[in-house]
């Protein structure tokens, strides 16, 4: 399963959010702006650091602002 390509196109304009960034969110499990939506940016961030075994993603303030971001975009767009 895969974000819609309105969804990817929406994320990809997020600051700090690119085909990785999206492309984590999916190995994680997350496929949708509904999904997105549940999450909080520290959840996540633990997730991407445990699932590739780093702490980059725990300890990056611009991982966790794009993330925020992301949710953020998720939760006003399932909204509307």
């Amino acid at each position: 399963m895969h974000f819609t390509p309105e969804e990817k196109e929406a994320l990809l304009e997020v600051k700090g959010v690119g085909p990785v960034v999206i492309k984590r969110f999916e190995e994680i499990g997350i496929y949708s702006f509904a999904a997105l939506s549940k999450y909080h940016a520290e959840d996540i961030a633990d997730m991407v650091a445990s699932m590739l075994q780093t702490s980059c993603w725990k300890n990056s303030p611009q991982s966790k602002k794009a993330i925020n971001s992301a949710i953020e975009l998720a939760r006003n767009s399932i909204s509307s």
